[in-house]
């Protein structure tokens, strides 16, 4: 019989992680793992305690609780807790932080492995990468914020850190420019194939830059997975609310279903009487594009058709808003329809759902049993 192949250990990995200042939690068990070559998002709103997770993992903060090992190593934990120098990670801050007094060049080769020549071949090298190589003689203040940032990133990838931690480094760079500029952070980053921490507040930049999400909410990790999967299979409504607007229609379970004027839904896992929410984002409502209001021949994948009038429609330069007042009920309904879609208000309209983009939540305090899944 052939042994397993022993896994390497992973570059960062946290464990049980609680943390508080005195005045309530922060951080609430908190575990992740990065892999080599992965950037990882930790998104979320201002206070989630994202921030200071990648603090405890820096070694700024040190955590009331848990373990953070590095590349197999425990590096905080019960009687132990190694400054941020002895960690072997690469961190970009906010402001950069760059040393004002030291010219671009030695900014980068400050943590530079080796004596001073390999230094100086080494910042000359990531300079070239992220296109600043006849900056080196110059100084911080002699560069845009934008120039700026990639120093910070080179300056951190010197040392080949396995682990890079990034808060929010892009926050302040002009709107224009930050695409652009996170685009070539992410090339480089999978170049040089360090586990990525990321912390943000800007749900479509974790989903350009992610491998993997991990959303936070209230000091807990509420969801973690690829980008792909956290958007279209929301565990809450709370967290498909934080990529988009939503729509949102209401029901009554009875024997594990809800009917609406859009059709039947499954609501498995509900207790009968029990109010739930079915949520759809605005892309995925179907307009019946007949001016005379005539309904259409549904499909079994958008269900039943219900009526609803133009409230209101407006242009946003590369798609179309239209509000809807649905006759059933009163319910507005928002749907979002690529290029210009202008219908004047009171014009009626045959509206359905993409069911397969439906996910039906309950409401706050409703008892749950067992295996709720989406629709």
């Amino acid at each position: 019989m052939t042994a397993g192949l022993e896994q390497p250990p992973l570059p960062l990995s946290m464990k049980g992680i609680c943390h508080d200042y005195g005045e309530g939690a922060v951080l609430r068990d908190v575990s992740l793992d990065l892999h080599e070559g992965q950037v990882t998002c930790l998104l979320g709103p201002s206070g989630c305690g994202k921030s200071t997770l990648l603090r405890i993992a820096a070694g700024v903060e040190r955590q009331s609780r848990g373990t953070v090992s590095i590349s197999g190593r425990v590096v905080s934990g019960p009687g132990i807790h190694l400054p941020p120098e002895k960690r072997d990670v690469g961190l970009i801050f906010q402001d950069f932080a760059l040393f004002p007094h030291l010219t671009i060049e030695e900014n980068v080769a400050f943590g530079a492995l080796g004596g001073k020549s390999e230094r100086r071949t080494r910042a000359g090298q990531l300079l070239e990468r992220v296109g600043l190589s006849g900056y080196g003689a110059r100084y911080p203040h002699q560069l845009s914020g934008g120039e700026q940032q990639r120093v910070a990133l080179a300056r951190a990838l010197a040392p080949k850190p396995p682990v890079l931690l990034m808060d929010e480094p892009f926050s302040g760079l002009d709107k224009r420019l930050r695409d652009g500029i996170r685009d070539e952070t992410l090339a480089i980053l999978r170049e040089e194939g360090a586990a990525v921490m990321l912390v943000t507040h800007e749900p479509q930049e974790a989903m350009s830059m992610a491998d993997q999400i991990a959303l936070m909410r209230r000091g807990e990790i509420v969801q973690l997975d690829e980008p792909y999967a956290i958007y279209n299979t929301p565990v809450d409504k709370e967290a498909a609310l934080f990529f988009s607007d939503l729509n949102v229609i209401h029901g009554v379970v009875k024997n594990r279903h809800t009917d609406t004027p859009f059709g039947r839904f499954q609501a498995p896992g509900l207790a009968d009487q029990a109010d739930v929410e079915i949520v759809i984002r605005p892309q995925h409502l179907k307009i019946d594009f007949d001016r005379h209001g005539r309904g259409p021949h549904p499909t079994p994948q958008d269900g039943t058709p219900a009526r609803g009038r133009v409230a209101r429609a407006r242009f946003t330069g590369t798609q179309s808003i239209v509000e809807f007042k649905m006759e059933h009920d009163g319910t507005m309904l928002k749907a979002e329809v690529p290029g210009v879609f202008l219908p004047k208000p009171g014009m009626p309209f045959w509206i359905s759902l993409r069911r397969d983009r439906c996910h039906v939540f309950p409401c706050a305090r409703q008892r749950v049993l067992e295996n709720p899944y989406h629709a």
